[in-house]
């Protein structure tokens, strides 16, 4: 038994998964706000279901932020609290196993490439489109993390071709200006629109003025991930993916900056919807427990 935890910043999910990838149990919880809860939080949601299945399971998180291969301490993680706490130590220690962490949109793209959107696929990059803006790598079924740990940090470069308008760019919290992020998550949707409008709101309105700057912002954006990484497929994840329109309106515009005479590169929805960033996390321990990924 494979047991993932979503740790998300307003709820904490935990599934397991079956030998074949089927989802046995889930549980949804709220998030604890500050990093001795967020403990507490893992620990009973991990013993609720084993308590349930009988039997215990090998635990993957995906969390905010990623684990420093520095200090193996917290790091870029808008879920403040965590940031310079040993997540990966205390949750060993305390669950009595080891355990595995990784990006919440490392978790998404690697359920979606594993057995979702991008099955099949050798290159596969997840994005996160929700109140913040991520991505994960996935190549030949593998996460790509990287030295740093922060492979498919994505939304926090900047926002490439600006326009006049968009320089310098919204203030991040990471200290910067003009991130991806500040541009594409929800709330930077809700305030270009600047009619008090949430952007569930904003995404049934195919006119609206922001919804057509949102579409070339995020063209452009991918433009850049296909020219340097050259993905077979693009899978959007988070509640922007919901809008329908991005599938046709944004491989119509991309070609503009791909530096390519065609793009190949598919923009799909995700299969697994909202349940890819914990099933990912379950699938951390990969085919094999006792192999990983």
């Amino acid at each position: 038994m494979r047991i993932g935890i979503d740790l998300g910043g307003t709820k904490t999910e935990a599934i397991a998964l079956d030998a074949a990838g089927r989802i046995i149990v889930r549980r949804r919880v709220p998030s604890g706000k500050d990093y001795a809860a967020t403990l507490a939080t893992i620990r009973d949601l991990v013993a609720s279901v084993e308590q349930e299945m009988g039997q215990t399971g090998t635990v993957g998180i995906g969390m905010p932020g990623a684990i420093s291969p520095a200090t193996g301490l917290v790091k870029n993680a808008n879920s403040t609290w965590l940031i310079g706490h040993p997540l990966g130590r205390d949750l060993a220690e305390m669950l009595g196993r080891p355990v595995r962490l990784a990006n919440d949109a490392d978790c998404f793209a690697l359920s979606e490439a594993r057995d979702g959107a991008g099955a099949g696929a050798r290159v596969v990059f997840g994005v996160i489109l929700g109140t913040g803006v991520g991505g994960g790598i996935v190549v030949d079924g593998a996460l790509l993390s990287g030295p740093n740990a922060i492979a498919g940090e994505w939304g926090h470069i900047p926002l490439p071709w600006p326009e006049g308008d968009e320089r310098p760019g919204p203030l991040c919290y990471c200290g910067r200006s003009g991130c991806i992020e500040t541009f594409l998550s929800g709330p930077a949707l809700a305030r270009d629109d600047g009619r008090g409008l949430d952007a569930a709101t904003i995404a049934t309105m195919p006119e609206a003025p922001s919804l057509r700057r949102y579409h070339h912002r995020l063209a452009r954006a991918l433009a850049q991930i296909v020219t340097l990484l050259d993905p077979d497929v693009i899978v959007l994840g988070g509640g922007l993916s919901q809008i329908g329109s991005l599938y046709s309106a944004i491989p119509a515009l991309w070609g503009q900056w791909v530096f390519s005479d065609s793009v190949a590169t598919r923009l799909v929805p995700p299969q697994h919807g909202d349940s890819s960033g914990v099933r990912g996390a379950a699938w951390l321990w990969g085919a094999d427990p006792d192999n990983g990924c």
